[in-house]
């Protein structure tokens, strides 16, 4: 059993290392392969893959380069098209999700009562850090408006932490090339009627100091892409 982490990455030169070495200390009994997306950094991120193998000696890491920017649902194309493993997780590199959630993630596919898991920031009693409250109401509002269309009961649709059985994932063509692709395939993976679990996680939100990509105008793509996906292909 193999999982593979796909991580696309943009500008994270500060958190790169410390993701890696999260992801490869996650308390769970499964080979990994961590695939990389750098989605074209500027800031000196690409500096540091060469230095991968001596960093983390052992570990199995593929790098892939984006020869231009194109976005977050751009380098999750790259990334499951590329993946090997039986199971595939996407993962930050911001360091607001924690791979020691893992365990819980997987367990759903593991036990073979799920194709998919979605990990719910919104849902559990594990620790939250306390930020902004229009983006907690803008979640809530994407998940529900993603709900009436594909008469899901999910709580947080915009979550990073997506795990799938390969076949589900590398089943699904993504025409999404940034945040968009949440709500994309959140719609294929309902319309395809694959069994979806849900379980809480922590969650770690980075402030717009800290380095927090997303804004209000992803808010308003994400509108148009459920209303997109939610009648056509």
């Amino acid at each position: 059993m193999l999982l593979s982490v796909v991580i696309p990455v943009f500008n994270e030169r500060e958190t790169l290392f410390e993701i890696i070495r999260r992801v490869l200390a996650a308390p769970i009994e499964i080979d990994r392969e961590l695939v990389l997306v750098d989605d074209f950094s500027t800031d000196g991120t690409r500096a540091l893959y060469p230095k991968l193998s001596e960093e983390f000696p052992g570990a199995t890491f593929r790098v892939l380069l984006h020869e231009r920017n194109q976005g977050k649902g751009a380098a999750l194309r790259t990334g499951f098209r590329e993946a090997n493993g039986d199971i595939i997780i996407v993962q930050d590199a911001d360091l607001e999700y924690s791979p020691q959630d893992y365990p819980k993630l997987l367990k759903p596919i593991l036990d073979g009562r799920a194709d998919v898991v979605y990990g719910s920031r919104f849902i559990g009693g594990a620790e939250h850090r306390v930020l902004y409250f229009w983006h907690s109401v803008g979640n809530r509002f994407l998940t529900l408006l993603s709900n009436m269309f594909t008469d899901l009961n999910l709580t947080d649709m915009e979550t990073c932490y997506k795990v799938f059985r390969a076949e589900v994932i590398k089943n699904i063509t993504i025409k999404s090339d940034r945040f968009g692709v949440e709500p994309e395939v959140t719609a294929k993976i309902a319309r395809g009627r694959w069994r979806i679990y849900e379980v809480g996680i922590s969650y770690s939100g980075r402030s717009y100091e800290e380095g927090k990509k997303i804004t209000w105008k992803d808010g308003v793509k994400a509108i148009l892409a459920i209303l997109r996906f939610a009648v056509s292909d």
